[in-house]
């Protein structure tokens, strides 16, 4: 059996920098544990598959596009949320698939997601919005991160507030001493050139750290509004490829705006 697999960048304004995904469409579902194995061996921050078969609970797909079912996972685990591959896996179709169309839907673990392609081909992925709550920092992992926060809080993520740019930047993390995390923990501050600048590193569900995350801002873009008094932003990650996000508040969506470039396009042989 053979199945496509096409190596995307998200969020990626120069080539070779963006977050690559995997891209892998699917007749039908293969068995979970086929599919972590290939994401492990893809070794990518996530593997997107989707197929065109939607499952039971998946009533009233939007209007406007055609509808797809799809899968995250990480080298190690398969997640609830992923912003750059659903927007890779979008880019793909509309290319690939449907070019004529405008705009894909996803049913995902986290409902109905939406990617709609602007007349410049720029991408604008439609998540929901993630709430945090202030905590007190926990004291292991600002020790791991070795820097001094500003504010804590906790969501989908762990979220540190540092107070520069520059310390975010040259952050050296001591992965292994991170204490348990859900996820992981996104290390934000004010930007010196964009609105807000983060890093995001999740080594419990086998990413050391992410080039680019679109589902932490799905939860950074209500906190730096809500800091800015502005709901449309502008947003770098410093991941060592870096990405390049503008980032929406729209009620209690999140609409982030990027670019996809395309590496390869392959096919995998799969054991019988």
């Amino acid at each position: 059996m053979e199945v496509l697999l096409h190596q995307i960048d998200a969020f990626a304004d120069a080539p070779f920098t963006g977050n690559p995904a995997a891209v892998m469409p699917l007749l039908s579902w293969l068995p979970d544990g086929l599919l972590q194995q290939l994401a492990e061996e893809n070794n990518l921050a996530e593997t997107a598959f989707y197929t065109a078969v939607l499952p039971p609970e998946a009533d009233n797909p939007p209007d406007g596009g055609p509808a797809y079912h799809l899968r995250w996972f990480t080298p190690a685990a398969e997640v609830d949320m992923c912003g750059h591959a659903t927007l890779a896996s979008a880019a793909q179709l509309l290319e690939d698939i449907h070019p004529g169309a405008d705009r894909v839907h996803f049913y995902t673990r986290s409902g109905w997601l939406s990617v709609d392609r602007t007349d410049d081909d720029e991408l604008v992925l439609d998540l929901p919005l993630v709430e945090s709550l202030d905590v007190i920092p926990d004291p292991a992992l600002v020790a791991a991160l070795g820097v001094h926060p500003l504010r804590a809080l906790t969501g989908q993520d762990e979220v540190i507030v540092v107070a520069t740019e520059r310390e975010v930047r040259e952050a050296r993390p001591a992965l292994g001493a991170f204490p348990s995390l859900p996820r992981g923990v996104i290390l934000t501050a004010r930007g010196d050139s964009v609105d807000f600048v983060s890093r995001v590193f999740a080594p419990g569900v086998g990413i050391p750290e992410d080039p680019v995350t679109g589902s932490a801002h799905a939860q950074l873009t209500p906190l730096w509004a809500a800091e800015l008094g502005r709901t449309d932003l502008r947003a770098r990650q410093l991941s060592r490829r870096g990405g390049a996000l503008r980032c929406m508040l729209d009620g209690n969506r999140v609409l982030l705006v990027g670019r996809c470039r395309r590496y390869l396009d392959g096919v995998v042989t799969l054991p019988e």
